[in-house]
């Protein structure tokens, strides 16, 4: 490589980092100034727009964990997000499969409602998903909750599933056959563990769908506050006459936690999943 050609792409790379510098501050600076917020107080928050407070205040996380009952809240998310996790990855895991490995009439129209489905607005299935846990006595139980959330990100999920194992060779499948195997015993020990990214993209879409649900969890959990979630139960910092905006700082903080470390431990697979699913 000549020295032009080296010289050339060193100033690419400077132009690029330049230019790409001042977009990721500003895109970054929400969540630094939420975090430098949940160590204020709430003067301290209105003063200015800085970033770095006179003392830091971890006294705003104890009385959000302990008096907001963040903790509370924060488990019952968690065990909410954990449930429905587990339901749709399996659900949408099968359905998948059947889409992607399977050819039968009318397949096409299922794709295309599906995808239409995509653009339906919650708020639109929302009465539906309430009579549904009601008849099937489930309201006011985190049981009924879990349900309800499971059913997410279904639509993107299914056609992700659907796109990877239509690309799987199907020898495999004729292999298992021979040995005996059948529908599920192929799906759940040949066909899934090779979708190990697919799956992973489900885990994140799903958790992140559930973890930040705010309409649903609090429709179901509008007369019982005892099972709200972390995103329905910080608006308890939020008062008639006065609003705890460095609590609420601090509830947002530790309900955000989650969902980076999640992020960080399957953003490989992520990727994976999303360029394995449309590959063509």
């Amino acid at each position: 490589m000549t020295r032009s050609r080296i010289a050339r792409n060193v100033l690419r790379s400077t132009l690029i980092s330049v230019v790409l510098l001042p977009i990721c501050i500003v895109w970054v600076y929400p969540f630094l100034w939420m975090v430098s917020s949940s160590i204020k107080t709430n003067a301290e928050i209105f003063a200015g727009l800085g970033l770095f407070p006179e003392a830091i205040r971890l006294d705003n996380y104890v009385r959000a964990w302990n008096e907001a009952k963040v903790g509370d809240y924060f488990v019952n998310t968690v065990l909410v997000t954990g449930g429905s996790i587990v339901i749709s990855v399996l659900a949408v895991s099968m359905m998948g499969y059947v889409l992607g490995r399977y050819r039968f009439p009318g397949k096409r129209i299922i794709v295309g409602l599906l995808a239409a489905a995509i653009f339906l607005p919650e708020g639109y299935t929302i009465i539906p998903v309430f009579d549904l846990i009601n008849r099937l006595n489930l309201q006011g139980s985190l049981w009924g909750l879990t349900l309800a959330e499971a059913g997410g990100i279904h639509v993107i999920a299914t056609l992700l599933f659907a796109g990877y194992f239509s690309q799987l060779p199907k020898e495999l499948e004729e292999a298992a056959m021979l040995d005996g195997a059948g529908f599920l015993r192929i799906f759940w020990q040949v066909y899934l563990p090779l979708a190990k990214p697919v799956t992973a993209t489900a885990i994140i879409l799903q958790f992140m769908h559930s973890w930040n649900d705010f309409l649903l969890p609090l429709v179901l959990t509008l007369n019982q506050p005892e099972l709200r979630t972390l995103s329905v139960g910080i608006y308890s910092f939020q008062g008639e006459y006065f609003t705890d905006w460095s609590g609420m700082a601090a509830a947002a903080t530790i309900g955000l936690l989650p969902i980076i470390v999640v992020f960080l431990f399957l953003q490989r697979y992520f990727v994976e999943g999303i360029a394995g699913a449309v590959k063509q």
